[in-house]
């Protein structure tokens, strides 16, 4: 009688357990789709811009190109700074604190404001930093028109940024979705008559496309306001409330906890440059692959990232109710969820990666089967890198949620650089494998910090979990 009632015990519990995980799951699903579609709709709009550039032509695109190169360095800093507010708003969510809440857009608007300011000035640089780098003078011209139009819309860009990790705090990120949805046949319109001067307005060719961009932000940046203000549930929280007052104590946790972010972010990003500047020394056929095959792979680099921003969300709600098996269960159920979905994407790219890399090929170009080819192996040599990347997104995005963000820093150093960048110029150059060597290379560093931040999370969250029991029993 005793064994039948403990496999009854025990099979409610796995009952109870099971029912928990698809609960989790489902939430995840609900909060990350909004936000995976909200970054495709972003990258749209970029492709847009990369569309009417190249209709002003080859000099235009290497200038963007450059010009690229500067204005994402320091913008990538500066959203890394702004990124632990939805970890601070989620968390004050899970606590049902609305003061929290309305303190942590309030202060993300006045740093985005603060942040744009050095990033505009750096922007307004450009060609000299380029002339000094080396470019040749008329590309720098070219892309400092571009950042002169480009300039203004840093702030309203930031600040859009804090408005949407606020809403997805409160799991309401669907009307940011649709903002950016309605800004990107606004975004085409703007281009048009700014970048050709249609109906009397002036030909403004690069400058107006970093000008139609601004516009965008400004109007995306009002729409979000107004429904953070205007709109149920968000009206209930105020959270545009004694906007004027400066709250010193949580901009020193938004440096505290953001700094790691954004140094880690940049590490990231300078692996993927030197990678290209890799690629670039083996020959131009090399690096037009590596080119391709990244391109061909940013949707997939798409879904980590919103699986990481929900990952971060589910997990700072589980922390703000101090439920130590429900900040698992969340981290576990993102990490799932996000290599289940990149292994199906992945499979779908591998068999469909011949046509989508001939998107990319002018069949003009005498070099085309060669490069066709080429891209077509880096994306089947990826393919454990696309999977292992939405690991690392959602694990990354659990430990923010734990406001864990300077052991992560720590180990991107070890991951990135001495594995990954390592073990790239080896295979490609002393081995003697191209850019196939740089792609395993990559694979294996980006494997690799995955693996550890999921250790990382797992090793905290079991801690948690067991505080939690202890305090419960």
């Amino acid at each position: 009688m005793q064994l039948v009632r403990t496999l009854q015990r025990r099979r409610s519990m796995f009952n109870h357990h099971r029912h928990h995980l698809a609960v989790e799951l489902g939430e995840t699903a609900k909060l990350a789709l909004p936000m995976v579609l909200t970054q495709v709709a972003q990258v749209a709009m970029m492709t847009i811009d990369l569309a009417f550039i190249g209709r002003i032509g080859v000099e235009a695109i290497a200038a963007v190109a450059l010009a690229g190169r500067v204005y994402l360095v320091s913008f990538t800093f500066g959203a890394g700074l702004l990124a632990p507010i939805a970890t601070l708003a989620a968390q004050a969510f899970g606590a049902h604190n609305l003061t929290v809440i309305r303190r942590s857009l309030r202060m993300g608007l006045w740093t985005a404001l603060l942040l744009s300011l050095p990033i505009v000035a750096f922007a307004l640089c450009g060609e000299q930093m380029l002339l000094a780098l080396g470019q040749e003078p008329n590309a720098a011209r070219l892309a400092q028109q571009y950042l002169f139009g480009l300039a203004l819309g840093v702030a309203p860009a930031l600040g859009f940024l804090v408005i949407r990790s606020v809403m997805g705090a409160v799991n309401r990120p669907e009307p940011l979705l649709w903002i950016t949805l309605a800004a990107i046949p606004a975004k085409i319109l703007l281009a048009y008559l700014l970048i050709n001067g249609a109906f009397g307005l002036p030909r403004l060719e690069l400058f107006g496309v970093g000008l139609a961009t601004t516009l965008v932000n400004c109007g995306t940046f009002l729409a979000s306001l107004w429904f953070a203000v205007m709109c149920r549930p968000f009206r209930d929280y105020h959270v545009v409330g004694r906007l004027w007052r400066f709250d010193w104590v949580l901009m020193r946790q938004l440096i505290v906890i953001g700094t790691p972010i954004s140094i880690a972010a940049l590490i990231g990003y300078g692996l993927f440059s030197a990678a290209a500047l890799l690629a670039g020394r083996i020959s131009t056929s090399a690096l037009a692959a590596h080119q391709i095959a990244l391109q061909v792979a940013a949707p997939l680099f798409m879904i980590s990232f919103g699986i990481s921003m929900a990952a971060t969300v589910r997990v700072a709600h589980a922390v703000g109710r101090n439920d130590g098996p429900g900040i698992k269960r969340a981290g576990q159920v993102a990490m799932l969820l996000g290599v289940v979905i990149a292994a199906m994407l992945t499979l779908a790219v591998i068999a469909a990666r011949i046509a989508l890399v001939e998107l990319f090929i002018d069949e003009s170009d005498v070099d085309n089967d060669s490069t066709v080819g080429l891209a077509a192996k880096l994306i089947l040599v990826g393919a454990s890198f696309f999977v292992t990347e939405a690991a690392r997104g959602a694990a990354a995005g659990s430990l923010r949620g734990l406001k864990d963000t300077r052991v992560p820093l720590l180990l991107a150093g070890i991951a990135y650089w001495p594995i990954g960048f390592s073990l790239s110029y080896v295979l490609s150059f002393k081995v003697g494998l191209g850019v196939i060597g740089i792609w395993i290379g990559l694979s294996i560093g980006t494997t690799a910090y995955a693996g550890l931040l999921v250790l990382r999370f797992q090793l905290l969250a079991n801690r948690l979990a067991l505080q939690s029991r202890n305090l419960s029993a």
